[in-house]
Formats: structure tokens, C-alpha cells, sequence
């Protein structure tokens, strides 16, 4: 008799319990159209970063405000790495990314794996190389003590766009 009772107040407690989860449910707003990704505001990160980097920190101007930054980052512990992330209209990645490491291990690490094609892409007059990876694309550009990366799984043109609206710029 006592074993019959306790799975009968494990039932009971259940119930109870599923009553009140959905209650709660059903009055608790949500609005399941809603964006979930929020842009962030990278100006504070940017200029911090233009005074701490050892070369112009790039980052774009002009961009149509269909493009969304999503993440920043400014590290000196990994070699001075900056990180700006956006997504795009079409809402793919592109992301612009810059340090002082070593170009070709830099470029694999941020592309996860992209190989230079030994094609170039014109843009704004400058060669960038062209990058192609399993996950990444990317343009990258080697200039004297940094490597500019505009990687993501955005089109290579959307990645020239941005590379095109970059401004590097010190504090």
C-alpha cells in the first residue's frame, strides 16, 4: 500500500507542477519575431585600441546600415589582435581582423583553415590576396608589422565591400 501512495504523489506533484509551468507560460511575454542579435557599439573598444595597437587600427566608415557589428575584441596578449564582426545584409559573417603575428599562421587561425588561391582582388587600388577555406573566405592584405584579414562567410564581393570601407587610423 505505501508504494502505491508515493507513485501516486509523484503523479500528483507533477501535475501540479506542469499547471503552473504553463500558466507562467502563457503570461509571460514573448515575441518570437524578434531579432535575436543585437548590434554592438564598438566606438569605446576602437579608440582604446587605436591607442594601444602598434599600427593604425582599421575599422569602416560608411557602411549602409544594413551591415550589423556583432561582436569586438582588442587583445595584446595575442600578438595585438583586433576583431571587428558584422553581419552582413544578406545576413552572413564578415569580420575584419588585424595583428602582428606571423601572416600566414595569423590568416589560417582566423579563417579556420583558408589557403591562399594566388589570385588577387582589386580593391579601393590595392592587390588583397585571396583566400578560400572550408568555412572562411577571405581578403588579406600584408603590410609592414600587421596583417589585415576581412574574413567571413560572406561573398567576396560583400568581403571587398568592407575591405573598401576600412579606415586604419592611430589615436
Amino acid at each position: 500500500m505505501r508504494g502505491k501512495q508515493t507513485v501516486r504523489g509523484m503523479f500528483q506533484s507533477m501535475a501540479v507542477i506542469c499547471a503552473a509551468a504553463g500558466v507562467i507560460y502563457l503570461f509571460v511575454p514573448h515575441d518570437d519575431t524578434a531579432d535575436p542579435i543585437q548590434p554592438v557599439d564598438y566606438g569605446v573598444e576602437l579608440v582604446t585600441a587605436r591607442r594601444a595597437a602598434p599600427y593604425p587600427v582599421a575599422a569602416p566608415e560608411g557602411l549602409a546600415g544594413e551591415w550589423r557589428p556583432t561582436s569586438v575584441s582588442y587583445s595584446r596578449k595575442d600578438e595585438n589582435a583586433w576583431h571587428l564582426g558584422f553581419l552582413t545584409p544578406e545576413r552572413e559573417y564578415a569580420a575584419v581582423e588585424q595583428s602582428t603575428d606571423t601572416p600566414v599562421e595569423y590568416v589560417v587561425k582566423v579563417t579556420h583553415d583558408a589557403r591562399d588561391t594566388g589570385r588577387t582582388q582589386q580593391v579601393a587600388g590595392r592587390a588583397w590576396e585571396r583566400w578560400e577555406g572550408p568555412k572562411y573566405d577571405a581578403l588579406v592584405l600584408r603590410e609592414e608589422g600587421v596583417t589585415t584579414v576581412v574574413t567571413g562567410t560572406a561573398s567576396f564581393e560583400r568581403l571587398g565591400e568592407m575591405a573598401a570601407a576600412l579606415t586604419a587610423k592611430r589615436a
